[in-house]
C-alpha cells in the first residue's frame, strides 16, 4: 500500500485477501533462533511453541493450536475462557503478544525459506530437527491409536452380554381363551347412577313470595253443594 491516507491503509489492511493476511500473522523469534536463522520475525503456524509476553496470561508457554487468518488471531493450548453457562472456549491472542520458541520444521516449503542465505551446516541442522519432529508426530498419532483401540476393547465385553436379537427365541404365540358373555358381564362394573345436574336452581325466594300472594280462584256453585251434601 502506496496511499500516505490513514483511511485508505486500513482498508487496505483489513479488506486484504488471506494471503496477504497471512503475513500480518507474524511474531518475534527468541534470541538463540534470531542469531541461528538470522531473521527477527516469522508468520506463527500450527505446532509453533510459544510465549505469551503481554496480558493476563503473560510467561505461559505452549503450542499454537489454531490460527484465525480472517480476524489476524492465534489460540492457544491452555488460555481459555468461561462463558456464562459455565463452558470453557479457547481465548484468541493477537500474534503481536507472542514470542515464538521453537519453530515447527515439518513444512517442507518453510523449510525452504529458512535455509535461503544460511550455511550447509545450519541447512543440516533444520534437517535433523524437522527429522525428530516428524517421528515425534508419528509417536503421538500411534498412542492415540492406542488409546482407542483399548477404550474399543473395554466396551466389547459389555456389549457382548447383551443378546442379539438373532439370538432371542421367538415368543410363542398364545391364543387368548373366548370368556362367555356372561362372564364379561360380571368383569365389566355396574356404570355409576349419573348425578341430578346442578343446573336446576332451586326457586328464588322472591318467586315463593309471589305464588302465595296470587289469591286462589273461588269454586264453582254445584262442586260447592256436592261438598256439602258430603258432609251431611
Amino acid at each position: 500500500m502506496k496511499s500516505i491516507k490513514a483511511r485508505k491503509q486500513r482498508k487496505a489492511f483489513f479488506n486484504a485477501p488471506l494471503h496477504q493476511k497471512r503475513k500480518h500473522i507474524s511474531a518475534h523469534l527468541e534470541e538463540n533462533l534470531l542469531l541461528k536463522y538470522d531473521r527477527r520475525r516469522m508468520p506463527v503456524v500450527k505446532g509453533d511453541t510459544v510465549r505469551v509476553m503481554r496480558g493476563m496470561h503473560k510467561g505461559h508457554e505452549d503450542k499454537v493450536t489454531k490460527v484465525i487468518l480472517k480476524d489476524t488471531l492465534v489460540e492457544v493450548e491452555g488460555i481459555t475462557t468461561t462463558k456464562a453457562d459455565g463452558k470453557k472456549v479457547a481465548r484468541p491472542i493477537h500474534p503481536s503478544n507472542l514470542l515464538i520458541i521453537k519453530l515447527n520444521l515439518t513444512d517442507k516449503w518453510r523449510r525452504k525459506n529458512l535455509e535461503k542465505g544460511l550455511s550447509d551446516e545450519k541447512k543440516r541442522e533444520i534437517e535433523t530437527e524437522a527429522k525428530k519432529q516428524l517421528k515425534q508426530i508419528e509417536e503421538e498419532q500411534l498412542k492415540a491409536q492406542a488409546e482407542l483401540e483399548k477404550e474399543e476393547k473395554e466396551e466389547e465385553p459389555t456389549e457382548s452380554l447383551e443378546p442379539s436379537p438373532e439370538q432371542v427365541p421367538p415368543k410363542t404365540a398364545v391364543k387368548e381363551k373366548k370368556e362367555p358373555a356372561e362372564d364379561k358381564a360380571a368383569s365389566t362394573p355396574a356404570k355409576k347412577p349419573k348425578k341430578e345436574s346442578s343446573d336446576k336452581k332451586k326457586p328464588s325466594p322472591v318467586k315463593q313470595k309471589e305464588k302465595k300472594a296470587t289469591p286462589k280462584k273461588p269454586a264453582k256453585q254445584g262442586e260447592s253443594d256436592q261438598a256439602k251434601e258430603e258432609k251431611a
